[in-house]
C-alpha cells in the first residue's frame, strides 16, 4: 500500500469579481508525517506566480467539513450543501477557496485507510529519527 496519497481537486477562488475562478489544487498526505495534510496550488493560481503549499492538521480538515474549525493561519467551514470554505491567512493577505465537500471526504477516507485516526503515533518513526540524530552527533 502506498504511503503517499495525492488527490487533485478543483478549488474555486473567492474574489471580489462576480465569477469565481476555478484552479487545480492537490491535496497531499504522507504517512511519514501522519498528523498533517497539505494542499498545493500551482504558480498560475497565485499572486506571486510561484507554487504555494499550505500544511495543516489532518484533524482540522476532518473537523472543517462538518463545522467551523481553525483559529490560526488556516480556517475551514462548511458552506451550503456541498462546499467547504478554506481560508489561508498570511501577512500579505487572505485567500479563500471553495472545494466540494465530497472531494475532501473522499480524500479523508483514503487517508484513514493508510493511517487510521488515533493510530498516527505508530507511524512517526521516532526511533529512526533518534538513531539518525545520534549517528550524526558521533
Amino acid at each position: 500500500m502506498s504511503t503517499v496519497i495525492e488527490q487533485t481537486v478543483q478549488a474555486r477562488l473567492v474574489a471580489s469579481a462576480p465569477q469565481m475562478e476555478s484552479v487545480p489544487a492537490t491535496l497531499h498526505y504522507d504517512r511519514r508525517d501522519p498528523f498533517a495534510v497539505r494542499i498545493d496550488f500551482p504558480g498560475p493560481a497565485t499572486l506571486e506566480g510561484s507554487d504555494v503549499s499550505w500544511a495543516f492538521s489532518r484533524e482540522l480538515l476532518a473537523e472543517g467539513v462538518h463545522e467551523p474549525a481553525g483559529l490560526g493561519d488556516v480556517r475551514l467551514r462548511p458552506y451550503g450543501y456541498d462546499r467547504t470554505v478554506l481560508e489561508f491567512h498570511a501577512p500579505e493577505g487572505m485567500a479563500m477557496v471553495h472545494i466540494r465537500t465530497g472531494e475532501l471526504r473522499r480524500f479523508l477516507e483514503r487517508v484513514q485507510e493508510v493511517v487510521p485516526v488515533g493510530l498516527e503515533h505508530l507511524y512517526l518513526g521516532l526511533d529512526q529519527d533518534l538513531t539518525e540524530l545520534l549517528r550524526d552527533a558521533a
